[in-house]
């Protein structure tokens, strides 16, 4: 049977696990409100590959890749809330600030701002927005340079939570085959507590212009 995944979102975070998905053997559809802007990724993609609308990538699979920004990630769930029923869905997405620097978006001292509050989070409104959909959160908290198959002296850990045991099997799966060590949070309310990481990561970035670097939960 062949695997197959939606991938909705144009940037960066979308084109390097739609390559990811590729590279593991799965048919990838990117889904954009504007396919052209993919022309070019579908040209270098190869076989297996298609772009669509977001409503294409969203039907396409039994995994749906979220990566679009945090301030229009509601918008899209409800909008596309049937098709992405019974799908498990990878829930990259960050709330950072807001749709413009006005909104609160801009970080300071290398802080960003989330637009949810300390006991909230976007999975658990994305998770509402789309009751039937099997949300996972993942991807949130490294930067896409190292999303697939990081290069580092111990694996990373991806930190990843939702309401569903056999979804998270899935992603974990993924996840183990690229290399990640996995930690399960336990159910969506978890997203409160690792949607943060993305702040804590970017800190460096913003700062001081440092990139390369991951997460690690050390055990005894």
């Amino acid at each position: 049977m062949n695997k197959r995944a939606g991938v909705i979102g144009s940037g960066i975070v979308g084109e390097t696990l739609a390559n990811g998905l590729l590279d593991s053997g799965y048919e990838v559809c990117r889904g954009s409100r504007d396919p052209e802007q993919l022309a070019v990724w579908l040209a270098e993609a190869g076989e297996g590959a298609s772009v669509g609308t977001q409503q294409d990538a969203a039907c396409f699979g039994d995994l749906v890749v979220l990566a679009v920004r945090g301030a229009v990630a509601e918008d899209v769930v409800s909008e596309y809330a049937d098709e992405l029923s019974g799908s498990v869905v990878i829930d990259a997405t960050n709330p950072i600030g807001g749709a413009r620097p006005q909104d609160g978006s801009e970080p300071k001292d290398g802080v960003l701002s989330f637009f949810t509050g300390p006991n909230e989070s976007l999975m658990e409104r994305l998770q509402a927005a789309a009751p039937d959909a099997r949300f996972v959160k993942a991807f949130n908290s490294v930067g896409a340079a190292f999303m697939v198959n990081p290069q580092f002296d111990e694996a990373p850990t991806m930190f990843i939570c939702g309401d569903d045991t056999d979804a998270k099997s899935v992603v974990g799966d993924l996840l183990d085959d690229w290399g990640w060590d996995v930690a399960d949070m336990g159910t969506a309310t978890a997203a409160r507590a690792i949607e943060p990481l993305c702040i804590l990561w970017c800190i460096p970035g913003l700062r001081d212009n440092e990139w390369t670097h991951a997460f690690r939960l050390l055990r005894l």
